[in-house]
Formats: structure tokens, sequence, C-alpha cells
């Protein structure tokens, strides 16, 4: 298979890297008239659908993935990780899901084919087969991965991106599920978001497998069924009218089907497919669950909501914005069977998935994003050249008291040294002076008050410990 760039529009591409020094060239005359090769003029974008993170953007991103991890951590979780090269086999399923047609999929130098995983559960349930017998259960386990689709790019959605996922294997009750959604509500809680911003859809996929049953639609179907089912939110039925009828369902069946997911709350449920109903005995317990929690005002039924995915067994939900400005900003749901499809003894598990870019753009969109400058305890300079062998010793000094610190590492003017250090939101200068350098000292200014001390190096760190506590009004031990 010939790899291409994904900008050239195939469905199953890979980026291909193509050595430097074979880049291609075009010749030009020297000024003797000898033809020379000229290298082609470097592309300085990122490819199509991927983003370079700078400084900048990389402050913003690790406050995110700060406030998911402690998030995760005060609801129990463990955080692990997987390869971002995957084998294809783990993702290609015969439901007619995009995700299959998405891949960044190529065969490596050994045969083998490989693709850039476009999600993590796939991973995931490769290490819990992996370990099956030696894990403890309940397992709560969360991830920031990196995945990777080619897909239309919209506002929030690019061909790469990174994911917070949090899943649970082992427990089979809606408690899992709850437990999940505390955690979404409770970031958005933590990031100035409300439920006047954002709702999450709730439903059972249960809820279809009983009225496909009720119709006499075979089991095999179900899947497929729910992967056409979620595409009518975006295309009207006319769209996938054929793709239905191919399932075998008929008409009466797609329109009883119709009247099921237009419902919008727990009465039209039950008037839909009755009050014993066993999948909408989940979704009430879930709801009271929520109630318990303090978060049931974000919840939102809707019987539409299946999600795309083949392998989602049971309640499917997905976090949206209330102004309909941004496509889903996170999703997930329950998926007991899928060990089962590669090949392993099933196992109850319930996940989700949360961007980072469409998350991003919603909190810019609130001017929610703080200003996240950077942020140094201190910037040490020597006055000159010969005094670098004391600035060394400074700036050591501190950083083995674990303060952050940044060495000048040239000779600059000391007008530019105070730029410099303002620049990278010092909160000292510490500055290596002849004088004071041959007495084993150092001078150190506040850069907000101007205040300044003579110092020996030998006692920089502590002080500047103590000094940074009282200015906080902590005490320091």
């Amino acid at each position: 298979m010939r790899l291409e760039d994904g900008r050239r529009g195939n469905e199953n591409a890979c980026v291909l890297l193509t050595p430097f020094n074979q880049i291609s060239t075009h010749r030009r005359a020297d000024k003797k008239g000898t033809s020379q090769p000229q290298k082609a003029k470097l592309d300085l974008q990122p490819p199509r659908g991927t983003r370079d993170f700078y400084p900048e953007e990389m402050r913003l991103r690790n406050w995110l993935f700060g406030h998911w991890r402690q998030v995760a951590r005060e609801h129990g979780f463990e955080e692990y990780d997987a390869p971002v090269l995957e084998s294809e086999a783990l993702y290609v399923r015969k439901a007619g899901e995009e995700v299959t047609e998405q891949l960044y999929n190529f065969e490596d130098k050994g045969g083998r084919r490989v693709a850039l995983r476009p999600e993590m559960t796939p991973s995931l349930a490769r290490m819990v087969m992996a370990k099956r017998n030696g894990l403890v259960l309940p397992v709560k386990w969360f991830s920031f991965p990196q995945c990777w689709r080619y897909e239309r790019m919209t506002r929030g959605r690019r061909r790469e991106h990174y994911q917070w996922n949090m899943d649970v294997w082992g427990i089979s009750g809606v408690e899992a599920e709850a437990e999940l959604l505390a955690a979404i509500v409770s970031f958005f809680a933590r990031v100035g978001l409300t439920a006047n911003d954002v709702g999450i859809k709730v439903n059972s996929r249960g809820v279809l497998t009983e009225v496909l049953a009720a119709l006499g639609v075979p089991e095999e179907n179900f899947a497929a069924t729910c992967v056409l089912v979620d595409k009518l939110e975006k295309i009207p039925l006319s769209a996938i009218q054929d793709d239905l009828t191919a399932l075998g369902l008929e008409e009466s069946v797609v329109l009883r089907l119709l009247e099921v997911i237009q419902s919008k709350d727990v009465e039209g449920l039950e008037k839909a497919i009755g009050k014993d109903s066993a999948a909408l005995g989940q979704l009430r317990q879930l709801f009271e669950y929520a109630r318990a929690y303090g978060f049931d005002d974000w919840l939102v039924l809707d019987a539409s909501v299946v999600r795309g995915l083949a392998y989602y067994t049971g309640v499917v939900f997905e976090a949206f914005d209330r102004q309909g400005e941004l496509r889903a900003i996170c999703g997930g749901g329950r998926y007991d069977k899928l060990l089962e499809a590669f090949g392993g003894e099933a196992l109850p598990a319930v996940g989700f998935g949360f961007g980072d870019a469409v998350i991003i753009e919603l909190l810019e969109s609130k001017k929610l994003v703080p200003a996240l400058p950077l942020r140094l305890d201190a910037s040490v300079f020597a006055m000159e050249t010969g005094l670098q062998t004391t600035a060394i010793a400074a700036a050591t000094s501190l950083r083995s008291a674990g303060l952050m610190v940044d060495l000048q590492l040239e000779a600059r003017k000391t007008k530019w040294a105070f730029k410099h250090a303002d620049r990278l939101g010092a909160t000292y200068v510490v500055l290596v002076g002849a004088g004071e350098a041959a007495e084993g000292k150092v001078k150190v200014k506040h850069m907000a008050t101007g205040q300044q001390e003579t110092l020996p190096v030998v006692d920089l760190g502590n002080w500047m410990l103590a000094a940074s506590a009282a200015s906080a009004g902590v005490m320091h031990p």
C-alpha cells in the first residue's frame, strides 16, 4: 500500500516521513555558471489536522491535564498508558463504524498491519485481557492518550487530539456509570462551567435491544442498527434507509424505532416500551444516584443517543454544549462484551473519552481559560564573565532546594538581565557581582518590591524557601 500524506485525501492515510536529504530539489547556476542543486523550501506548518504546542500552548495543555488528573485521583483512579501504534485488527470491525474508515493504517517493515490508535478502549481491553487473572477488581484506571482519526475537521475536531479516558472494569451495576458521570461534572465545576452551559444526554442501548427483540430483529443486527441510528442526528432518515433495509428492518420497524428514540423523558419511554423494561429500570436507578451525588440537573434523558461505536451494550451518555455551537464534548458508555469480541471472557466495563480540543473551544467561548504566564522562583545572573562559576553554584543551591531557577548563560548588560527575568516571571533576581562573589555571597532582589538582600550562597536555598513561604502566608518548617 502506498502511504499518502493526509492532505491528499486518502481515507486510509498515513503521513509519510521523507528523509531530509531526499526532499525534492531543483538546480540553479552558481556565479561561475555551474548548475547546483537547491533544496526545496521546508513547509513550516504541521501536517493538516495536527498541532504544534509551543510553550504557551503547553502551559494550557498542562493546566487542563492537571485538572483531569486531579479529578481522576480524587475519585480513586490510577493512571496507565499504552503505545500509540497498535495492531490494525483492534479497530477493524464489521458494523459500519466510521472509526474503521478513518484509520491512519499501514503495513510496517515486518509486514504487520498496524494503525495509529483512534481511541484508547481497545488498547485498554488488550491490557486487561493480558493480566486478567492478576487484576484485583474493580479496576479503575485513567489515561491521556493521543488519538488519530482521518476525518472531516470542524470546530473543536482535529485529526490528532488528546483525550481524558476513565474506565471501570468489574462492576455490572449503574453505580459505575454514576461515578464516572460524577467525575465529569466535578471537572466541569472545577473550571467554572455550570449545568446552564453543559448538559449530559443519557440513554441505554438496552432500550433499543428490547424494542428490536420485540419486533423480531436478529440480535446479530443490533450493533449495526445502533451505528445507523447514531447517524440520524447528522443526516435524514432517507440517507440511511437503504442501509436499514439491508439489515432486514422493514418500514414498520423503522417507524417504531423512530417513535422510541424521539422520547425525551421517562414517561415517554414507558409509553413506548412499558414500565417493566429492565433498561428503563437502569435509567431510573442512574437518575436516583445522580440526585444523591447532586448532579441530576446536568442530566437529560434522550433516547436518540446510542453512540457510534458498535461495542456499547448498555447505558450511554454524551455531554453537549447547551448553546448548540459545538459537537459532543465527551461521551462514553457500557461495553460489557468487548473482551468477547477479542476472544476473551466477558467482563463488565464502562468508560468515557473526553477530547482536549473541544473543551478548550468551549472554555474560550465562555472566557474561562485562565491567564497562564510563565512563573519561576529566581533568575541568576553573573554580572561579569569570570563570575559564572559562582552563578552556577547559586543556581545549584536553589535548585537543590526544589526551586524553579533560570541560569542566564551568557554575558549581558544588567538592564537586559532584569528584562529577561521579568519575561520569565521570576520572583527574584540573584546578582553575582565581583565583590560579593569574593566573599561567597550574592545579592538577591525581589522583582515586585525592589527589596534587596546580600546572602551567602550556601544559605540561598533555605532563605528563598522561607521568604516564599512567608509571602504566601505559610509558616515554612
